[in-house]
């Protein structure tokens, strides 16, 4: 029985090549492309499930409702001591992180005793830990006991990826590292590499009692300072709720946070398992992706699918006048319903089931180019993956049902009678209307991602070209590793007047940066703070100059090697009630204990990036924050690059120990919306693909209708038709088609984009020429892929097309 499925399969695709050749490649497209976005879905969907008590852990925050609703990841040093003395039973169930932005680490040279070998590291490598933080997150150990490695200062446990790069083949156990230049540490276990699927990605761990030594971000006994690099992680008992654990830090809280503090924030926890789903909280990984994302993934992945039955199913009822005679026949000789919906099915099959094979392949030679794409860390071997294979197989029987049952129904419902005296080409009304519905239905969901696509591009295209208030054109950051007396000097006269350099500052950051300074002040003699936070950006007196901040009135702060003097953004003049900027010059803040003078006020520029509005914030010296070095450098690619040359060479006079680094601003700016980048690409080529596979059930269906038409076409033609004539004939019934699924997929793609843009303080508005651009692009694809078909019936003899049977 199969056998003779097989055989009908066989023969059946060998007489109706082009429409099988049709169904293939558009099963085989969608296919891949389902079986990609499985995998990057699945990879997405297993972030830090591999930790044994991951819905037990969980991240605790600070929630804050005033001055603005919003959330720091960022918890006192003292929180942790405070927390195991009050809630005995978690003491060895909590622990706090302390990240290490880039680290410079130096190891003796295992071949050459004596030589140092140096490494720098990104971020996301290096943490301070506590002994406990191995019983809250699962490593597996090569060497050394959890219990033991970091319970003294000056060790470290690493994994064997950096053991290989640091110390090659070598035992590395006992070795010593020197960190930044301050802090020596010797190994005292190996651990397996995390997996990639993981919030927490840390390589190397250095005992938390090396932090003093290291030297803290802030007092070990300030409850009000923070960075966001020091995190705490709990694991509650699992007769424990997440819900009562928040109630019982309300009064925890109030116990060590002053009265007015306490009443405008409050401890809340975020599950292990979320993390990687919350893009307004930053992570270690500093990676993340919203689940609405990943939905959106899923929906095309399954709109592509829907596409490709379409044209499947199309096809199939338009050919079924064709195949009635075959039925007739089938059903004479004593072939059941059942039967030739199971004939029909096995077709369906034998095409699904090649499509299938097609699509792992190209989906295995594809997969690298969208892992990098993406930028995640996908395995690239599908033919080795068994969840790949059975999803490829449950894949494989849905779309068989899907794109087959219906036309099986409909080839094995035919009455033998009429089917054998050809008497069925009255039965097409319902079939037509079908097949127009499915049309619609198509260039809905193709027109959704065009006018997604459109949207997205423009919103990228203002990210790219809006004003942020300063020039990021040609500044190369560079970061200062210390501050010594007279180093910053030192370097600032070896490259002040190199070839090329256009002007040069000293500051905190740039004036848009990821890593922020925040602060409360006190305007002039009010008896209390502000209730909301200022941005610092300490830098010195170039600063204005070398970013091109326009300043809008007063003037520049004088040089100093403390906080002197401030000069404010207009955002800070408007919050406190000012309208002109010129009537807050000479007013004073308080800021750290330092009376500082407003004596200038610039034009706003974006703190941040696009995602957050700008803040208030204050420009001031304080030569003991900065942290990073901007050169604006003049001239072609290879004086820049002679000049940056220079410059390394001035860098390593004066910090010999350490490492030469730099960026471009405007890449760094950029990488700020590299998620945005990576999803408008995805999605461009989703579009390009589903348009791609709805064209081709188009050409399949138009060039049926002109074959079924020939006569029509012939008898029109001797009756004075023109080619023009013809031409619309064919065409015009498809254009209200694309019409009609414009009016469907305009509201469909609003809604998806308008949640999109929220995400951005600063956005495009959503105009209608943008579906009207999405509406004329579908049609002229459609007019393409219509007018070979047409205008080939239209050309043909009038006296072969009258002749033919």
């Amino acid at each position: 029985m199969l056998k003779n499925y097989l055989l009908t399969a066989l023969r059946a695709f060998r007489r109706n090549w082009n429409y099988s050749f049709i169904n293939v490649i558009g099963l085989t497209l969608s296919l891949a492309c389902c079986l990609l976005l499985f995998v990057v879905i699945r990879y997405e969907l297993s972030f830090d499930r591999h930790h044994a008590n991951a819905d037990q852990t969980y991240r605790v925050v600070r929630h804050f409702t005033k001055p603005e609703d919003g959330y720091n990841v960022g918890m006192p040093l003292p929180v942790v001591a405070a927390i195991r003395n009050d809630f005995p039973e978690l003491k060895q169930q909590v622990t706090l992180i302390n990240d290490v932005r880039n680290p410079l680490i130096a190891v003796e040279d295992v071949a050459r005793k004596g030589v140092m070998r140096r490494f720098q590291e990104e971020s996301g490598i290096m943490a301070f830990a506590e002994p406990q933080y191995f019983n809250l997150f699962d490593y597996q150990w090569i060497s050394g006991d959890p219990a033991t490695a970091l319970d003294r200062p000056g060790t470290v446990v690493i994994s064997d990826e950096i053991a290989r790069k640091y110390f090659g083949d070598a035992d590395p156990m006992g070795r010593k590292m020197k960190i930044d230049n301050k802090l020596d540490v010797l190994v005292t276990g190996i651990v397996a590499n995390p997996p990639v699927t993981t919030s927490v990605p840390f390589k190397m761990l250095v005992s938390f009692a090396s932090l003093k030594q290291y030297g803290a971000n802030t007092n070990w006994d300030d409850w009000g300072s923070s960075y966001s690099g020091s995190q705490l992680y709990l694991t509650l008992p699992k007769t424990v709720t997440a819900a009562a654990m928040e109630t019982k830090l309300v009064p925890f809280l109030r116990k060590y946070v002053r009265e007015e503090d306490a009443r405008d924030q409050k401890y809340e926890l975020q599950p292990l398992t979320e993390i990687h789903y919350n893009t307004e909280m930053n992570n270690y990984a500093e990676r993340s992706i919203s689940q609405r994302m990943i939905w959106a993934m899923a929906l095309v992945g399954l709109f592509l699918l829907i596409t490709a039955c379409v044209n499947f199913v199309n096809l199939a009822t338009a050919q079924a006048i064709r195949r009635s005679k075959e039925v007739g026949v089938r059903k004479v000789l004593g072939s059941s319903r059942v039967q030739l919906v199971r004939q029909f099915l096995g077709e369906t099959s034998f095409l699904t089931g090649l499509a299938v094979l097609l699509a792992l392949v190209i989906a295995h030679f594809s997969v690298s180019s969208v892992a990098e794409l993406l930028n995640v860390k996908i395995p690239t071997n599908l033919f080795a993956d068994p969840l790949v294979l059975v999803f490829l197989i449950l894949l494989a029987v849905f779309t068989t049902v899907l794109a087959g049952f219906y036309p099986a129904l409909v080839l094995s419902g035919y009455q033998p009678v009429l089917a054998l005296k050809g008497k069925m080409k009255g039965l097409g009304s319902g079939q037509l209307a079908l097949r127009r519905s499915l049309i619609v239905l198509q260039f809905t969901i193709s027109q959704t991602l065009i006018i997604g696509t459109v949207i997205v591009y423009n919103q990228m295209d203002y990210f790219r070209n809006a004003d942020l208030g300063f020039r990021k054109e040609s500044v190369v950051m560079i970061p200062i590793p210390e501050r010594k007396p007279g180093q910053l000097e030192s370097l600032k006269a070896k490259i002040a007047d190199l070839p090329g350099i256009g002007a040069m500052s000293f500051g905190f950051s740039s004036p848009s940066a990821r890593g922020n300074w925040w602060t409360s002040f006190r305007y002039e003699n009010r008896e209390k703070e502000e209730d909301y936070a200022i941005v610092m950006r300490p830098a010195d007196t170039s600063y204005i100059h070398t970013y091109g901040v326009k300043l809008l009135a007063g003037r520049g702060y004088l040089p100093a090697d403390t906080m002197r003097e401030a000069v404010v953004n207009e955002r800070f003049v408007t919050k406190l009630g000012f309208r002109q900027p010129n009537e807050i010059l000479n007013k004073t803040i308080l800021v750290n204990g330092r009376r500082l003078p407003i004596v200038g006020v610039v034009k706003n520029f974006n703190t941040f990036s696009m995602h957050q509005e700008t803040e208030p914030c204050v420009l001031t010296t304080h030569r003991n924050m900065y942290w990073n070095l901007g050169i604006r450098v003049t001239g072609n690619a290879a004086q820049v690059g002679q000049t940056l040359a220079a410059v390394e060479t001035a860098w390593a006079q004066t910090f010999p120990e350490f490492l030469f680094k730099y960026d471009y601003l405007d890449k760094t700016i950029a990488n700020f919306y590299a998620a945005e980048e990576r999803q408008y690409a995805l999605f461009r080529l989703l579009a390009g693909i589903a348009i791609f596979i709805g064209c081709l059930g188009l050409y399949g269906v138009v060039a049926f209708m002109a074959e079924s038409r020939t006569k029509e076409v012939g008898i029109r033609k001797v009756l004075g038709a023109s080619t023009t004539h013809i031409f619309g004939l064919f065409s015009f019934q498809f254009l209200k088609l694309v019409l009609v699924a414009l009016v469907l997929a305009a509201p469909i793609a609003w809604y998806f984009t308008d949640k999109w843009l929220q995400d951005f303080a600063y956005k495009i508005t959503v105009q209608w020429w943008m579906f009207a651009v999405a509406g004329l692009m579908a049609a002229v694809i459609a007019l393409v892929t219509v007018s070979f078909q047409s205008i080939r019936a239209a050309l043909m003899n009038p006296v072969t097309s009258l002749r033919s049977e």
